[in-house]
């Protein structure tokens, strides 16, 4: 049963807006979100004052001495005054927090139209602020120093894999270097440079480890950049064809790692289980998918939580070329957070207007041969706080 027929209604992307992902010194947060609002509302082929309600997702956590920017979106238009809008934070997860919020609306009938924002700026701030600021994702090291930041995090979660299954260096770094080809392809990458895999996979002075078995192309940049995806229960006449949301779904995880299998990722493994039984489909019945590689290790087990592979198996789908661009499941073709960038609060939302823009076949030199369903899968923490959505073409 896809979420249609189980609401008796449609949410559907109907018009989209995305920044340049980078260090954007001449912008600001307020003017990456009228940048790309601005943009989502012309390509809905709407007016600003057909918007019901706003949802910004941004992380911040002290990044910025703004922390209260729910109305930044209001500068588009004096016709959005008074628009109810709300900030939403959930971690890295905050971009996908804000669109499953703006569906609900959707779903609950209190909107007809909903304009979703993700947006982050991050480079201006020092790496010791930006990583104590990421560091406050975490139960166990929230406010304790550190040299490692979450990479350490994501280190410790690529040793206990390594000694529950084997070896998985090179398998990272293969994976770095898919997604630094890939994003080349997108105008809106932070990197785009083919580094191929042999610099992937080696430790160097331009490769340093940052956090043993975790080099420097394991981890995604920091980042400045903005999205925004306008949400309708009706076709709104835009620039292109509407995309639908078949299914979502969310699930959150026990926040002290003492209380988690640090290699499972079991609450992710639930919500890509809610949104693909919400959507009615399974993995073979998807063209790609975006998801959250902040670190290559997190794609690798996303593999696994997703259900493309058998837990610790997770390197057959590399080694077999599955998620390659020419395989059976793409993923990332954006470059992922690995090489489009990761603006923390601004990519759960990025995620979504990608995928839209494969499925209505805009994504330019990133296109696929006329994909007709993905998944969008964006992630909070050490596996906390997960989202997933199914998008399908109409």
């Amino acid at each position: 049963m896809s979420l249609r027929e189980q609401f008796g209604k449609d949410v559907l992307l109907t018009g989209w807006g995305h920044s340049r992902f980078g260090k954007l010194t001449d912008e600001t947060l307020e003017s990456l979100i009228v940048q790309v609002a601005t943009e989502a509302i012309a390509n809905a082929g709407i007016e600003p004052g057909q918007i019901d309600e706003i949802y910004l997702g941004q992380f911040n956590s002290g990044m910025m001495p703004l922390a209260f920017p729910s109305s930044l979106a209001l500068q588009v238009s004096e016709q959005l005054a008074n628009v109810p809008s709300t900030r939403v934070e959930n971690a890295c997860a905050s971009g996908s927090a804000a669109f499953q919020q703006g569906t609900k609306s959707l779903l609950a009938g209190t909107a007809k139209t909903v304009l979703v924002i993700g947006a982050e700026k991050m480079t201006h701030a020092g790496a010791d602020v930006v990583g104590a600021a990421l560091l406050g994702a975490d139960y166990d090291t929230a406010g304790k120093a550190s040299t490692t930041g979450f990479t350490g995090l994501f280190a410790e979660v690529a040793k206990h894999y390594e000694k529950r299954y084997g070896p998985v260096s090179d398998v990272l770094g293969t994976i770095a270097a898919k997604n630094h080809r890939n994003g080349v392809d997108n105008p809106y990458a932070q990197l785009r440079k083919d580094l191929g895999e042999e610099f992937c996979r080696t430790v160097s002075d331009k490769n340093p480890m940052v956090a043993d078995p975790l080099r420097r192309t394991d981890c995604s940049p920091v980042s400045d950049g903005a999205a925004a995806v306008v949400l309708s229960v009706s076709p709104t006449g835009g620039a292109t064809a509407p995309v639908r949301l078949a299914g979502f779904g969310q699930a959150n995880d026990f926040f002290p790692g003492e209380r988690r299998d640090p290699t499972a990722f079991a609450a992710t493994r639930a919500s890509w289980q809610r949104a693909l039984g919400m959507a009615g489909v399974g993995l073979d019945d998807l063209d790609f998918a975006e998801v959250h590689d902040c670190f290559t290790i997190a794609e690798l087990l996303m593999y696994e939580a997703m259900g493309l592979t058998e837990p610790g198996q997770g390197t057959r789908a590399i080694e077999e070329g599955w998620v390659f661009k020419d395989g059976r499941l793409p993923i990332n073709v954006s470059g992922g957070l690995k090489a489009k960038g990761h603006p923390v609060g601004a990519t759960g939302v990025s995620q979504h207007v990608i995928a839209a823009m494969q499925l209505t076949g805009t994504a330019g030199d990133m296109q696929l041969a006329n994909p007709r369903r993905a998944a969008v899968q964006n992630m909070g923490g050490v596996g906390i706080a997960n989202y997933v959505s199914v998008l399908e073409a109409v």
